[in-house]
This record gives C-alpha cells, structure tokens and sequence, in this order.
C-alpha cells in the first residue's frame, strides 16, 4: 500500500511537471525561450520530457524504484527526492552514503522555510531594492549571501508560475542559496548543486531562472553564471559603455544536462548594476507594448548622478506611466547597486 502511494504522489508530481514544461514550450514567445535556454536549444528539454515519459511508464509497469541489483523496492525517501533512483541504499559505497545524507539533509532543510533577507552594507557600494508581488505571495526572489571567503553574493531569481505555489518554490530556493553559499567558493558549484535537488524531486514542478554573483570589494571583480536569467545590465560611467550580461546556462529545474559557465567583470567607479526580473521588461500598456530593454536602460542613462534608491523611484515612476497606472500584472523586482 505504501509502495502504491508513493507511485502515486510521483506519478501526480511528474504529470504536473510534464503539463507546465509542454505549455511554457507551447506559449512562451521565442525570445523568452531563448533567454531561459541559455546557451542550450530546445531539444534538452525534449531529452527532460523523456526522461519524465519513460518514469511515467515505469509506473504504470509497476517497475520505477525498483533496485537493478537485488530487485527490490528502494527507499521512498530517497524516491521522492530522486524519482529516478534505481539502487537500494543497501548497495552505496560509504563515500556514496554520506553524499547521500548530506543532500537527505539539505532538502529537509530547503523544504523549512523562509529566511530573512537585508540590503547589505559593502565597502565602495550604494545598493537599494525593491519588490512586488503581482498576487498575494510572489515567486520573484532577490538575496544577498556571503561566499566562504566572505565575498558578496548576489541572487536574483524569478521562478516559472505565479501564486502560492511560486512562492513556496521562492522560500525552499531562498533556504537552499543561504545554506549553499557560504560553503561555497564559486557561483557555479551553488547552481549546478541545486539543479541536481530540485530535477528530480517530486515536490518541485516547475523551473527556475537565476542570476547569481560574486563581488569581491578588494579586486572589484563580480564573477556571475546566469542560468536562464534576464541579462543584468552594466552602465560603465566613465566610457558610458553599456553592458548586458547574457544567460551562461539554462534555467534550473528546466533539462536534463545543465550546463552553466562562468563570467567575471570588473567594477570602476561610477558604474551601476542592475538585476531585476521579467515583470519589469514585460509590462505591457493598454496595447500590448512591453516596456523592454531599452527603455529600462534610458532610465539608468539619464540619471546617472542619483543614488542607488532614487533610479528604482524613477524606474517605478516610468514603469507605472506605461501601464497607464494599472496593477502589475507579474511580480516586479529590482536591485541597482552603484560602485565609488
């Protein structure tokens, strides 16, 4: 009976993972696709989507879980994080058991709650934020945590939904990045570790995009991995050199092989950073015109000379002057950071 009710809390889990990826593939405009894809094409979701098929199959055999070794069933524990396990806990090696506990661990504690987040105080730095929700919870995401040689971490983060839901997905990432990063020495060895947690774990169905860098006060160097995140934009003062940073990955959660690089950039004084996430290039007026790149970048350009929290007023001002003052309709985030 046991056995049954996991099957069929998977089989539930997947269906709904396999219903969100075929509309997003089948209703997200072409540009959004690419931004969330990353360096990768369409065809690792497909390999995502056969993975999800064959397990759903497997069900219906009567043979996922089951351990290719001695045939029997494996952990419900361990399905449930890793639908796709197929060895009994019995035959891990001992440095296998305690990787194996370690991530056991971890989604536990992913799965607690929300921690709590502050702008930070940084050497050289001006930094303000703001966030909104379209609803009532939100599934925009923005966190400022410590590496392990005490370098600034910035998250931004925007999961694919909206809802409850969306913001139940926010609070475990927000509790995963708190945990991960200040064990960690590189963006990528974060991301890529909560990929592996959540592609396979039947309490997630969804994906999520996400910026994260690394600022280092003494070198002035940010080294960031952008998994299928709008592109951060750079404004160079002294050269008025505009940059974006573009996706390095996919988005988490949305493929099979995640495949996500690295890119530093340094910082010179006068330059100004902003991360933010989709609700703010998509809003759109009363004929549909979204409010793009460019005219989030005009902000930054002519206004240079304020402080950190005066551009996200004059941002918020423009942004509602489009939408003729109406409600936002996708959760809106920004964080602009501005170096001396």
């Amino acid at each position: 009976m046991k056995i049954k009710f996991i099957d069929e809390k998977i089989q539930t889990s997947l269906e709904e993972t396999r219903s969100n990826l075929l509309h997003w593939v089948e209703t997200a405009p072409e540009e959004k696709k690419q931004i969330c894809l990353g360096i990768e094409d369409a065809t690792c979701i497909e390999e995502h989507l056969h993975v999800i098929d064959e397990s759903l199959e497997k069900i219906k055999e009567g043979t996922l879980g089951i351990c290719k070794i001695c045939h029997e069933a494996v952990e419900s524990q361990l399905l449930q994080m890793d639908y796709t396990a197929a060895v009994c806990l019995g035959h891990f090696s001992d440095a296998e058991l305690r990787q194996l506990e370690s991530e056991l661990e971890l989604s536990q504690v992913i799965q607690r709650g929300l921690l709590p987040r502050e702008v930070p105080s940084i050497e050289g730095m001006n930094i303000a934020a703001f966030s909104r929700p379209a609803q009532i919870v939100g599934g925009d995401y923005f966190d400022f945590v410590n590496f392990k040689d005490g370098t600034h971490g910035f998250v931004m983060a925007d999961v694919s939904g909206h809802g409850v839901s969306a913001g139940m997905f926010m609070s475990s990432l927000q509790t995963a990045f708190h945990t991960l990063v200040p064990e960690a020495d590189s963006p990528l060895s974060v991301l890529e570790r909560i990929n592996r947690l959540y592609i396979h774990n039947i309490n997630f169905t969804t994906f999520v995009t996400t910026f994260l860098g690394k600022y280092d006060p003494r070198t002035r160097i940010m080294s960031y991995a952008n998994a299928g995140h709008n592109s951060a934009y750079l404004y160079r003062m002294a050269t008025n050199e505009e940059i974006w940073l573009r996706p390095t990955g996919p988005a988490i959660g949305l493929m099979e092989r995640f495949s996500v690089y690295k890119e530093d950039v340094k910082m010179d004084s006068g330059d100004i950073l902003l991360l933010y996430t989709d609700g703010i290039t998509e809003a759109a007026n009363h004929q549909g015109m979204l409010w793009g790149e460019d005219r989030l970048a005009n902000i930054i350009r002519g206004n240079v000379e304020l402080s950190a929290e005066q551009i996200i007023q004059k941002i918020l001002k423009a942004l509602k002057e489009h939408t003729g003052g109406n409600q936002f309709v996708d959760d809106v985030t920004l964080v602009v950071s501005k170096f001396s």
